[in-house]
């Protein structure tokens, strides 16, 4: 029963939490009169030292104190005696630890957030350095139409904005302080919530001391954050590992990230991009293990919730390492952009070019554009050449409307050049891009 009641070993990660929303409590307590002033002070400078001794040397596992807050009150009795059991008046372990808790996502997020503005400003940057570099881009796996890897790099850009705001949304909804709830009811002491939750930087005290104490909404969130974070970073690593690889060849990764055989000495293995796609396996079965948990639970604290924890320490502890290791990879990556302009340019990747040019220069309905682009693109296929290769004369045969002028649009520079709609891959819209975004990062870094 020991071993299966105590949480001790996994919820100590939550000690600095706990001395944090212990003073705030006891403060209180001593303004509200509820305990003496003396009391207070001598239990808040006691907590100063539990904090001292578990920075140094760690916190003590004791499965006979169950978990973190009775350790700190094990230790802080210690200290200064009796007057340590005046903390927990009018408090239960089960605010205590819904606080404690929802403090700790709270600084997870803040983490998770400086790693992905970290994440961005490495993108920002290979995004400026490769704003020209022409690339083929991709459908289905297919060449398809010619883009810069600055615009590639800034479609990750974007996707790590949209994971940032989520994280934010989360932390303001789980900004608010359960302590004070007690064990379900409330309590008969004259407490103000308010000042509780001034001092601990939340937004206002929870409304509602049933729902407060079995909520863990926070902690999906976080979680369901977590994992939308965590498939980004496994797009990203995906496209590293096929870029890598021989057939395509867009990217050499340095030493530092990849790893050798172990009977094969040619080959360099993209593990730590493998590991980041690996991962999010592992932390949307952290969000599916607290779903499973908390579906079925009737309010309002049951000891399943005690399981908590566990899922989204192991998530966050992941995940902060998936951001590093793609910064740490986008960052020093060898992007070799002569392989990937070879490529582009013999994947046909200009063939809508001349659709488009086909109804706008020559008031072609675009269907018919599309059929007669598909005969060039055979024409092409059979001559062994790219489409801005064929000589004009090729050209009328399949359409008399065609003339010199389309090869204006048929090279991939014309192609990519001309993409200047807003978010299009126009080497000068990028640049745009690129500046609103970092303007964007230093007036608002959340």
């Amino acid at each position: 029963m020991q071993e299966i009641n105590a949480s001790i070993p996994f919820d100590k990660r939550l000690w600095q939490q706990d001395i944090r929303a212990s003073k705030a409590h006891v403060a209180m307590l001593g303004a509200q009169a509820i305990i003496p002033v003396d009391d207070a002070a001598a239990i808040s400078a006691g907590l100063d030292q539990v904090a001292a001794e578990f920075a140094a040397n760690g916190v003590p596992v004791d499965l006979a104190l169950e978990d973190i807050h009775m350790a700190t009150e094990s230790r802080l009795a210690e200290l200064i005696g009796p007057g340590a059991g005046r903390l927990h008046t009018a408090r239960s372990r089960n605010d205590q630890v819904a606080t404690d808790f929802r403090l700790w996502v709270r600084d997870a997020i803040d983490e998770v957030d400086a790693g992905l503005a970290a994440l961005q400003t490495v993108l920002l940057d290979r995004a400026e350095e490769q704003a020209d570099s022409i690339m083929p881009g991709f459908t289905h796996l297919q060449t398809a139409q010619p883009v810069t890897l600055g615009h590639h790099l800034m479609a990750w850009f974007e996707m790590v904005t949209r994971d940032r705001s989520r994280f934010a949304d989360a932390r303001r909804r789980a900004n608010l302080c359960p302590l004070g709830s007690a064990a379900l009811a409330g309590t008969g002491f004259p407490i103000d919530r308010h000042a509780v939750a001034k001092a601990l930087d939340f937004d206002g005290p929870t409304a509602n001391s049933l729902d407060s104490v079995s909520d863990r909404d926070f902690a999906l969130e976080y979680l369901t954050s977590a994992v939308q974070a965590s498939l980004h970073l496994s797009r990203m690593a995906e496209e590293f590992v096929i870029w890598a690889s021989q057939p395509f060849g867009f990217i050499a990764l340095p030493d530092q990230w990849s790893t050798g055989s172990s009977i094969m000495p040619q080959k360099r293995n993209p593990d730590a991009a493998e590991l980041v796609r690996g991962h999010a396996g592992r932390i949307m079965g952290c969000m599916t293990s607290l779903m499973v948990t908390m579906k079925g639970l009737p309010l309002a604290y049951s000891k399943d919730m005690q399981d908590d924890k566990p899922p989204v320490f192991e998530a966050h502890d992941l995940l902060g390492l998936c951001i590093a290791a793609m910064s740490g990879m986008i960052g020093s990556v060898t992007f070799r952009t002569d392989r990937m302009r070879g490529l582009a340019n013999a994947g046909f990747a200009t063939a809508t070019d001349l659709a488009d040019w086909l109804v706008r220069e020559a008031g072609v309905p675009f269907r018919e554009a599309h059929h007669i682009t598909g005969k060039v693109v055979k024409l092409a296929e059979g001559k062994g050449v790219t489409l801005a290769d064929l000589a004009v004369d090729d050209l009328t045969v399949v359409d008399a409307r065609i003339d010199a002028r389309v090869f204006d649009v048929l090279s991939i520079d014309a192609s990519v050049a001309s993409r200047k709609s807003y978010g299009g891959t126009a080497p000068s819209g990028v640049r745009d891009r690129i500046a609103e975004a970092r303007a964007r990062l230093e007036t608002a870094p959340r």
